[in-house]
């Protein structure tokens, strides 16, 4: 049995609920993630150090085929109908004051984003001009709500011992306020190591980040 017709929903915005169904479905998508690391010089190592600092949005990848020369689509869409809604999602909705969010949904994928890019190609028209046949390629960007990212757990935080190295002029003020977001917390990391000086420390020395203690007395 073959698939359903892939559709693009508008998710908010002025023209929220609004569907557009892809004339033919794609004949492959790809998937792609990336990782943000910084990249920190240390004297004397052989290599830099590297920190994450965040993941990045998955970004799905396809071409569409548009073509109404012998066939009128269903719909009754032309080709120019379908491009120009297509090319529409990367205007700025007059609501939200950006690009409206939008879910592609194919069978069972399922994929909430903003279309970040869209290249388009015209390659066959009518004896009077009118745009027959044209391929798309067009990327989305995954979208997630404030909410949603700060629901996601992640596989290290502020309830876990890390091990940090000092780099450049850093201080434990410094790290406290990158680790806990209060730079008063200082001393926790100062006591777990065992600094009787805050400023006993150089770039290159390692140092424990222990975890902070609830009022229950859990992490």
């Amino acid at each position: 049995m073959a698939l359903e017709k892939a559709t693009i929903e508008i998710l908010h915005g002025a023209n929220a609920s609004q569907r557009i169904t892809v004339m033919f479905n794609p004949a492959e998508y790809s998937i792609e993630r990336a990782n943000a690391f910084k990249s920190t010089s240390i004297p004397g190592l052989s290599g830099p150090l590297l920190q994450f600092i965040n993941g990045e949005a998955d970004q799905l990848s396809m071409e569409l085929f548009l073509d109404d020369y012998t066939d009128k689509p269903k719909d009754g869409k032309s080709v120019e109908q379908n491009v120009a809604a297509l090319a529409g999602l990367l205007e700025i909705d007059r609501d939200l004051h950006a690009p409206s969010p939008v879910q592609f949904v194919w069978g069972k994928l399922h994929f909430t984003a903003v279309v970040e890019k869209l290249s388009r190609k015209f390659t066959l028209f009518r004896p009077d001009g009118t745009l027959a046949r044209a391929t798309l390629n067009i990327s989305f960007k995954e979208y997630k709500t404030l909410p949603e990212l700060v629901r996601e757990p992640r596989l290290q935080s502020a309830d876990k011992s890390k091990r940090r190295v000092i780099v450049g002029r850093d201080s434990l003020w410094a790290l406290a306020a990158r680790e806990y977001n209060d730079c008063a917390l200082w001393r926790r990391i100062a006591e777990h190591n065992d600094l009787d000086d805050p400023r006993d420390i150089a770039p290159g020395d390692w140092v424990m980040v222990p975890p902070l203690e609830r009022d229950d007395g859990h992490f």
